[in-house]
């Protein structure tokens, strides 16, 4: 079967497993030495991966950056195969194939031991010579040696008499005891393939038939019953039989009627005993224990004599012949049958065990291993889910980031714009009113009550009061009329900025963002300086008679060119006017160069100075004035004259001082004010202008936050994106790996376990 096996599965296997097979021809038992070794490896491989997929788990579990791909209980639930297929690994390591002979005493069980081992390895003989279990196993060393139950020394054995003696002096030793022959492998080929043999006291020495089934029988591999040819099967071997059927699903049974080689003194009845014992075996393992159908029982029957085989082997071993010595007739014969026993025995025990002894651990390998491949299949799907998920992210960030930094573009362009509109209209407003506040400023002079004297420290007090009042009330004045506007403007210009700034910003800060941007009151400070501006006033409040001289020149030239031409006077009078051009090269001035104040000016200073030259003057005009009027009128217009330069004189009080002190400083703040009017308006602009730029520069850095934390996520995405990657990989790899060991079971088990099917 095994060949037949072999013949048919030979264009499937590779050229490395062709040497296999020669070496399962050669021996059955290397079929079970070979799958021991292939499940091993098979388990060792497991283990590793096993660990590895343990070790991934456990580190993408703890990984804090991940959403939850593994669960807990995957990680404890492969972290428990670890144990489990290393204690498998433990049971494989010592699995071996396991015969136990078992038969009536003196029916020769020992001896067909010693024939199959080719060597007197257990003591045989007439009478009760086992007195215990034996069990003969093969050993690496050269020396031979026992192990009794419950200890670990080894006793030293040389022969089967040593061996014999041994167990004789074991007071301690009962029918239930086990005894190891540890025999050195060198010296017996079958203990080379991982084969036990269980010799038994005889069965009908003891009653405890039960335990020795649960303490020897269980994980056998095949039975051996030895039965004397010279009897019929005993009721208490078949018995012993029918408690080992109740207790294991179809044990492979065999039966040699031993000592067959009694039957050669009778050669004529020889075929008709050998029917009658093949019948009685037949239906005894096909109709009470049905273990076999009748056409496989020819293979579990055989007829032989362990005695003489067991002769034969001995002798081949020290260089005699086979069928030297006084061996019955039909001996070949006798021969091939055990030859043919062995060679069916093999064959069943191999195929027995690799079953037996690896099928369950080769299911729950294929368990494990399909488990471990679902579990790497889901972390590889969750894995994609969340890199989908993560892609989905950071592109949804990367536009989101795209389109603050354009739309942060456009209303940065807008909020430039509207920031010069308004700073452009407040200075406009500020300026038209500054001008008009200026011409009510005698108005706001007015207004000033405050103790006036002439003397310089109270006139120093008085003009500082009143540098205050003008600060205070023109501030006062264009706040009423311009603050109120320019504030409400400001105020719309910012909820503007900020209701354009929100769509940029996390819904979260939208809603913070009036207190994460507080708008507090804003108010325009209008720092006019009048103390300062004003320092260099100074005021004129002599007593000037309103028809003197000065004052009708004053009158008609005003302030400035008075002083010009008063000054003039002055310089002319000691020296006389050139009538001609001093250089005849200089040439004239042109006519329209000359402006009406100039010319007046001129001609009010060279009647003056003609004058004053000569008195001759005086008394031509007065002449003139004397003839034409008559001196009654000229009396009364110097009377006129003189009382009112007494009223004016008498009316020239402290008030009428204040009052000429507030006009002059009138006339000369309203023209200082004139000339920072322009700078007052850019000042309130630019104070508009700082306040909305605060305004912008806050928002744009809560907008720089925002997009701060968008690429901080986009980076975080790529971190998670390539961890991603690598997880997939490797839960790919391990998912693989799970397809290649299930792949590997599959080939044992078509290899080694479905073989005999």
């Amino acid at each position: 079967m095994s060949l037949m096996f072999s013949r048919s599965n030979s264009t499937a296997i590779g050229k490395k497993d062709k040497r296999h097979m020669a070496e399962v021809n050669a021996s059955p038992l290397k079929h079970f030495v070979t799958a021991k070794k292939k499940i091993n490896g098979i388990f060792e491989q497991l283990a590793a991966y096993i660990k590895e997929s343990s070790a991934f788990l456990e580190e993408t579990y703890k990984n804090e950056k991940l959403d939850p791909i593994t669960t807990e209980e995957q990680v404890l639930e492969v972290k428990g195969y670890l144990s489990k297929v290393a204690g498998i690994g433990e049971v494989l390591a010592r699995r071996h194939m396991k015969v136990a002979f078992f038969g009536r005493t003196s029916n020769g069980k020992s001896c067909v031991i010693n024939a199959m081992l080719w060597d007197k390895v257990l003591p045989s003989g007439i009478g009760h010579t086992t007195n215990c279990f034996l069990r003969v196993e093969g050993t690496d060393g050269n020396d031979s040696y026992l192990l009794t139950e419950g200890s670990e020394e080894r006793k030293s054995i040389k022969t089967v008499n040593h061996l014999a003696h041994a167990l004789h002096q074991d007071e301690d030793l009962d029918a239930g005891s086990l005894v190891c022959v540890m025999w050195p492998k060198a010296k017996c080929a079958l203990l080379r393939d991982d084969l036990v043999l269980v010799d038994s006291p005889g069965i009908d020495v003891t009653t405890e038939l039960d335990s020795w089934i649960d303490k020897f029988c269980l994980d056998a591999d095949v039975f051996v019953l030895v039965a004397n040819s010279e009897s019929t099967l005993m009721q208490t071997e078949k018995q012993f039989f029918h408690k080992v059927n109740e207790r294991l699903s179809t044990p492979n049974i065999f039966i040699l009627n031993n000592r067959w080689d009694a039957s050669a003194s009778e050669p004529e009845y020889m075929e008709e005993v050998r029917r009658q014992h093949m019948d009685r075996c037949t239906s005894f393992l096909v109709d009470e224990l049905k273990v076999v159908d009748r056409a496989q029982a020819s293979d579990r029957i055989f007829f032989v004599s362990a005695k003489e085989v067991l002769q034969a082997r001995i002798q081949k071993a020290q260089g005699m012949p086979e069928a030297g010595g006084a061996l019955a007739e039909g001996f070949q014969a006798r021969m091939f049958e055990f030859q043919n026993f062995e060679r069916r025995f093999e064959e069943c025990i191999s195929q027995s065990a690799v079953k037996t002894k690896f099928e369950q651990h080769t299911v729950r390998a294929k368990q494990i291993s399909e488990t471990l491949r679902l579990i790497m299949d889901s972390v590889h799907i969750a894995a994609q889910e969340q890199r989908v998920h993560c892609m989905e992210t950071k592109e949804e960030r990367q536009d989101r980031m795209e389109f603050i930094d354009k739309q942060l573009d456009l209303l940065t362009q807008d909020c430039k714009k509207k920031i010069k509109q308004i700073t452009e209209e407040v200075e406009k407003q500020v300026s038209n009113g500054m001008a008009e506040e200026i011409r009510r400023l005698h108005v706001l002079v007015d207004e000033f009550h405050v103790d006036f004297h002439t003397s310089q420290v109270v006139l120093k007090v008085y003009k500082n009061e009143l540098h205050k009042h003008i600060e205070e009330g023109l501030g006062r004045n264009m706040s009423e009329r311009c603050s109120n506007a320019i504030t409400t403007a400001l105020q719309t210009t910012q909820a503007e900025m900020i209701d354009g700034m929100k769509p940029l910003l996390p819904a979260p800060i939208r809603d913070q963002v009036d207190m994460l941007i507080p708008r507090q009151c804003f108010s325009l400070s209008y720092d006019l300086n009048c103390d300062k501006l004003c320092s260099d006033f100074q005021e004129d409040i002599g007593f000037h008679f309103s028809l003197g001289w000065t004052m009708l020149v004053n009158r008609f030239l005003g302030p400035k060119n008075t002083r010009r031409a008063l000054m003039g006077y002055s310089d002319q009078v000691p020296r006389p006017l050139a009538i001609t051009p001093a250089s005849t090269s200089m040439p004239p001035f042109p006519q329209g160069s000359v402006t009406q104040e100039e010319l007046m000016v001129s001609m009010v200073t060279g009647l003056a100075s003609l004058t004053s030259r000569t008195s001759m003057g005086i008394v031509v005009v007065g002449g003139v004035v004397w003839k034409a009027v008559g001196w009654r009128l000229i009396a009364l217009s110097v009377g006129l004259y003189g009382l009112l330069y007494v009223y004016e004189r008498m009316t020239w009080t402290t008030r009428a001082k204040e009052r000429a002190f507030k006009r002059q400083f009138v006339d000369y703040a309203s023209e200082k004010l004139q000339l920072i009017v322009s700078y007052t308006g850019s000042n309130c602009s630019h104070q508009v202008q700082q306040e909305l730029g605060g305004t912008f520069a806050q928002l744009c850095q809560q907008v720089d936050v925002t997009r701060q934390n968008l690429e901080d996520e986009i980076k975080e995405m790529n971190e998670k994106i390539e961890l991603l990657d690598s997880l997939q990989s490797k839960a790919k790899l391990l998912r693989n790996k799970a397809g290649w060991l299930d792949s590997e079971l599959n080939m044992f088990t078509q290899q080694y376990l479905q073989q005999g099917r």
